[in-house]
């Protein structure tokens, strides 16, 4: 009993290294190293409080004397600061790591939001058809005639509007995961509807209808399955949108708190110093939301590749 309560998980992981995905992952180098620079953010962002070398949330700590003080390299850099330090004193290296952590928060949860939202809308709209499926694609059309972040910019403003100046603090992740979340719906639900639309006509779909399960469980058990893997390829690339688009917001001054800065907000703040000569307090933070956002889209694009047999 022991061994063949074993064997199953072996089983699978010695398919998986012998798929074509695994073997494409393999032939990438370029989709090696991007995945290696995604899981070392991803590591970082998790154990953040365990390996910056200081809490740059901690304002007790803070001393406005550290303020300005450019890279260890420089000339009058301090070895406690690789990086320097931004105006109040925070250690540009610790910020950067809290910083990625929220971008990535925000950044996931407003996916897990457009993915659950897209995908149920467009099971919905490609199985029913009709009336449900003419109104929620209009909706749809309706708004990608808009570019993304001015949708998250009006939601953001209406969800702001709505709340008093003390909840916009407590409620600023919130505001922002579901304003970036709903502007990002539109995609996964065109393309779940399309494939649904293709999947509601075979012959499984038509025996699972005619023993009588009910509507909902045939679009969860039976066409759900069949049309994830082009929602994991939006997913992927749809991450990178969502950590720029809360990069902007943030950058705009309607994103998270200045207490508590995301990538973002830290490249706002050292705009306001950019051409006085504290170069570093922009500029490094705006390498990591650019090496993190690209490592994220070479995965996606690789993803894509390789869930896909007439692209390889």
């Amino acid at each position: 009993m022991a061994s063949s309560g074993t064997s199953a998980p072996r089983g699978l992981l010695a398919r998986f290294f012998d798929s074509d995905v695994w073997f494409s992952f393999r032939r990438s180098k370029v989709t090696m190293v991007a995945a290696g620079v995604t899981a070392v953010y991803f590591v970082a962002a998790l154990f953040a409080p365990l390996i910056a070398p200081h809490d740059p949330f901690d304002l007790v700590n803070l001393d406005v004397m550290d303020s300005f003080i450019p890279p260890m390299w420089e000339l009058d850099g301090d070895p406690r600061f690789l990086l320097g330090t931004d105006d109040q004193g925070r250690d540009m290296l610790s910020a950067i790591i809290h910083g990625a952590r929220v971008s990535l928060f925000i950044g996931f949860a407003s996916v897990v939001l457009a993915l659950v939202l897209g995908v149920g809308l467009g099971l919905w709209a490609g199985f029913v058809g009709g009336r449900i499926d003419a109104f929620l694609m209009r909706v749809a059309e309706i708004q990608l005639s808009f570019p993304t972040i001015l949708i998250a910019l009006l939601i953001n403003g209406v969800l702001r509007g709505a709340l008093h100046i003390e909840q916009q603090v407590y409620l600023a992740y919130v505001v922002l995961v579901l304003s970036i979340g709903v502007s990002g719906w539109v995609q996964y639900a065109r393309t779940v509807r399309g494939s649904t639309m293709v999947e509601r006509n075979k012959e499984y779909v038509q025996a699972a209808r005619v023993i009588g399960i009910h509507p909902w469980l045939i679009m969860l058990r039976h066409i759900l399955p069949n049309v994830t893997g082009p929602v994991l390829v939006i997913a992927t690339i749809h991450l990178a949108v969502a950590i720029i688009s809360e990069a902007t917001l943030s950058f705009l001054g309607v994103g998270v708190p200045p207490t508590e800065p995301s990538l973002g907000t830290l490249i706002r703040i050292g705009n306001d110093f950019l051409f006085s000569g504290e170069w570093w307090i922009t500029i490094f933070p705006g390498v990591a939301l650019a090496v993190l956002v690209l490592a994220v889209n070479l995965l996606g694009d690789w993803l894509r590749d390789a869930l896909n047999p007439k692209l390889r």
